[in-house]
């Protein structure tokens, strides 16, 4: 059934995601990559979520336009987005939901974009399919996107194909062809993991600048702590498919209070760290989230394990300032 989009109340999330548990069915045992994730996002707001690999920062991502494959995919809980539920959305529905109410930019551009059609051709193509608009002015606006992203010579670029640019162009046309349709909401998935540290920046300040001309929310999966620092209002941290802390940016790294968020801020490199100084590091792996972990996920690596934690989930505590935390002792601090 297609679903119209619902005006918000002034203090209606954008984002409502209650208790989502994505599980993958395709191999010899379920995994269970997202575990009860539950969080909210306002317009204009910037979430960034962190964590090693494989902890269900993408999954959690990929879930918000259901990307995943429904025949070896489960996934339960409630996802509202721009007052629409994802999860009971139809085909029909998602098609229009996609592009015009969130849109994705990907880690891999050259990958993402077709190497068949030019640039042109794609945009033009995104913008077409959401509003009755003529190719002129849908072509007009995709001049008017890469000049806003600060492609040079935009006229010529829109001819071309995507292996005819550079990474950070391509980087470029994908934040162009994602803001296309006008949407509300926009996740970026590792947007400047393939890039060099000056283009890093480039692209993160432009996604801040864009952010906040247009009034977007953006949800904005990293593994670097400084990138989620530089363009974020909050970070939530993710490990083993569940949110164990998240805050403000000021609060959650001036003070982390899960002992995973402070041996990731500790074997981070810095700019005051003395030559020849060796990172701290986080000892042992994730764990395999196709076996059932009975108590804390990062119990076998932690510094500070007590005997209650192999034994049951920990429960989430709410701090001063909107900080929450999933830890057995809460006020423990690194």
């Amino acid at each position: 059934m297609n679903q119209t989009i619902q005006p918000l109340a002034a203090n209606a999330p954008l984002v409502d995601m209650q208790g989502l548990r994505v599980t993958f069915t395709g191999g010899a045992k379920p995994v269970q990559a997202v575990n009860g994730v539950s969080l909210q996002l306002h317009r204009g707001e910037v979430l960034a979520l962190i964590g090693e690999s494989g902890s269900g920062k993408s999954v959690t991502l990929r879930a918000l336009l259901r990307l995943h494959s429904g025949r070896h995919t489960q996934t339960e809980g409630r996802i509202v987005v721009a007052g629409q539920d994802v999860v009971q959305m139809s085909q029909a529905a998602l098609s229009q939901y996609r592009g015009a109410v969130a849109s994705m930019i990907f880690q891999e551009p050259l990958l993402a974009l077709d190497p068949v059609y030019t640039l042109e051709q794609q945009i033009t193509e995104s913008i077409r399919r959401h509003e009755p608009v003529s190719f002129g002015q849908a072509r007009a606006r995709a001049l008017e996107l890469f000049e806003q992203v600060r492609i040079p010579s935009p006229e010529r670029r829109l001819q071309s194909y995507p292996h005819e640019l550079s990474g950070g162009m391509r980087q470029r046309a994908m934040i162009a062809l994602a803001l296309a349709c006008r949407p509300q909401l926009l996740l970026a998935d590792e947007p400047t993991t393939a890039l060099d540290a000056t283009v890093q920046i480039q692209i993160l300040l432009l996604l801040r600048e864009l952010q906040q001309a247009l009034g977007l929310g953006v949800i904005f999966v990293t593994h670097d702590i400084g990138a989620a620092v530089e363009v974020a209002d909050r970070i939530a941290v993710m490990y083993a498919g569940r949110i164990v802390e998240e805050g403000p940016v000021r609060s959650l790294i001036r003070e982390p209070r899960h002992p995973y968020t402070q041996a990731l801020l500790t074997s981070r490199a810095h700019g005051a760290m003395p030559k020849g100084v060796r990172l701290a590091t986080i000892p042992g792996a994730p764990p395999d989230l196709s076996e059932h972990i009975p108590g804390c996920s990062f119990a076998p690596r932690c510094a500070m394990v007590q005997a209650q934690c192999r034994g049951e989930q920990p429960p989430e505590f709410n701090l001063e300032g909107h900080h929450r935390v999933r830890c057995i002792d809460p006020s423990i601090k690194g």
